[in-house]
């Protein structure tokens, strides 16, 4: 590794001990509270965190499944390799504004030392891709979900409801109108356009386009041809990306749980709860990413996660205490990732 990618690691090395210390020092309650909390999780906080080496996982088999359609073969990096990036990557993003200021850059960096630096770029981009298509799916779905329980009574319907879902379906049909654009055409040359009618921008884009237009050309060119070219590794890549979120769901199913909220129990029961607990997700998610430009998005988790809870009848102190135990659980994963970036190479 070169000195200067050496003083990037580092760099993003401490900026995640510092988001850490942050997070810390902003929780809504006091320490004696926060204990308490921990205390009431108590053994169900192993699921809650142990639930995230399943999605990381299945995030991380979504973007080999990305690097492997766009090299063409099987690519020459180790899926333990890529399942630690994918954890530092995302820790990264949490410590950031505008989540990807940090960790798809560190992705790139340390992915170009495995592949050459123009597919790596494009692997990442297309990952990043992925990741947001993902989201919109999900929060399409979840439309859906919660009008096959409107219909088995389990869920309201009043005009502002109705209006509201009809809004997201509209929101969500656009960004998967955009987003095709960018598999069918490219990104970067679509992104460098909208940089250059920012005021005071064009001259630079100009210059960059005019050092880099080669370059740009072949990540854009690569991005296309996995969407024109190899259906099977995108369309895997966005399946594992959905069920991610899926599973993700399942911290928000033990915490109902520990409060005794399982709709009557037995099968049935734990199904509808599941289903309420992806609802809980896809709500705090959306608000969270149209919000998405504070760092590690405090206070805008916690709002959401109180506001989707409160919405399906059930109390802002079981919202709260989901809200602080993610917050617990964000803070040892990003720990987590920035002990695994100290790692060095033996995959």
């Amino acid at each position: 590794m070169t000195w200067s990618k050496q003083r990037l690691n580092n760099l993003f090395f401490f900026l995640g001990v510092a988001a850490c210390v942050v997070m810390l020092l902003t929780f809504d309650v006091s320490f004696i509270e926060l204990w308490q909390h921990l205390c009431h999780a108590g053994y169900w906080l192993i699921p809650i965190v142990g639930v995230w080496i399943l999605v990381y996982g299945l995030n991380a088999l979504s973007w080999q499944s990305v690097i492997e359609g766009n090299l063409g073969q099987k690519p020459p990096v180790s899926f333990w390799r890529i399942y630690r990036l994918t954890i530092t990557g995302y820790a990264l993003n949490y410590a950031t504004p505008v989540g990807g200021l940090g960790g798809e850059p560190y992705r790139v960096m340390e992915l170009s030392k495995d592949i050459d630096k123009e597919h790596a770029t494009s692997s990442v981009i297309l990952y990043a891709m992925m990741h947001f298509v993902a989201h919109f799916l999900f929060w399409f779905v979840s439309i859906f979900i919660y009008l096959a329980l409107v219909l088995v009574g389990d869920m309201p319907m009043t005009p502002v409801i109705g209006t509201t879902l009809s809004i997201i379906v509209v929101f969500c049909l656009m960004a998967f109108y955009l987003f095709s654009r960018g598999y069918k055409n490219g990104l970067v040359k679509y992104v460098l356009g909208g940089v250059a009618r920012i005021p005071g921008m064009k001259k630079w884009t100009l210059r960059f386009w005019a050092r880099h237009s080669e370059t740009i050309e072949n990540i854009d060119n690569q991005i296309a041809s996995l969407h024109g070219q190899d259906r099977k590794a995108f369309y895997k890549s966005l399946v594992l990306e959905f069920l991610s979120r899926v599973v993700q769901s399942s911290e928000v199913l033990f915490m109902l749980l520990l409060f005794g909220i399982d709709n009557g129990g037995g099968f049935s029961g734990i199904v509808i709860t599941y289903l309420h607990s992806i609802l809980i997700v896809a709500f705090t998610t959306l608000f969270a990413n149209l919000i998405g430009f504070l760092p590690m998005q405090l206070g805008v988790q916690e709002g959401g996660f109180v506001l989707s809870i409160a919405a399906l009848g059930l109390s802002a102190a079981l919202g709260i205490f989901v809200s602080i135990i993610c917050r617990v659980r964000e803070i040892i994963w990003i720990a987590i990732g920035m002990a695994l970036m100290k790692v060095k190479n033996k995959e």
